[in-house]
């Protein structure tokens, strides 16, 4: 696994979550190696004009609610990008703290469907599935539309 965070000044802290990149059209709210994948998707999506926030969530037990709220409760598209199924993972982690707080924000997700998934190489199902940074800038860009 490649060193993504170092250039990003980070150190693990239990249930904090970090800022890596700021952006204003897109906010990505990321964990595990999605993390390097929506930084990637950053970079490649700036080639198109749109500008987008990364936010790394280490833990999803302890969660860091209030950084990760701070940056949802925007005008920006929310996204999250786990590398697990979207139930019972981080998209359902963000969504309960949207829906607890009242803040009513959309949040579209990226991450494994809750199905019983085929097997192969990492490459192909990370496509298959739309985790690949290609899919993840298809559904970025039909997303804003």
């Amino acid at each position: 696994m490649p060193t993504v965070l170092d250039e990003y000044d980070y150190t693990f802290e239990l249930g904090k979550a970090k800022v890596l990149r700021g952006g204003n059209d897109v906010v990505f709210i990321s964990s595990g190696l999605m993390t390097m994948r929506a930084l990637q998707a950053a970079k490649a999506l700036a080639a198109h004009n749109v500008d987008v926030a990364v936010v790394h969530t280490p833990t999803i037990k302890p969660f860091d609610a209030e950084t990760v709220l701070k940056e949802i409760n925007t005008d920006r598209l929310a996204v999250t990008l786990e590398n697990h199924s979207v139930v019972g993972g981080l998209f359902e982690t963000v969504a309960s703290a949207v829906v607890t707080a009242g803040a009513g924000k959309r949040v579209v997700p990226i991450g494994l469907p809750d199905q019983f998934l085929d097997a192969g190489a990492l490459p192909t199902l990370h496509d298959r599935y739309g985790l690949s940074v290609d899919r993840i800038v298809a559904k970025v860009l039909a997303e804003l539309g």
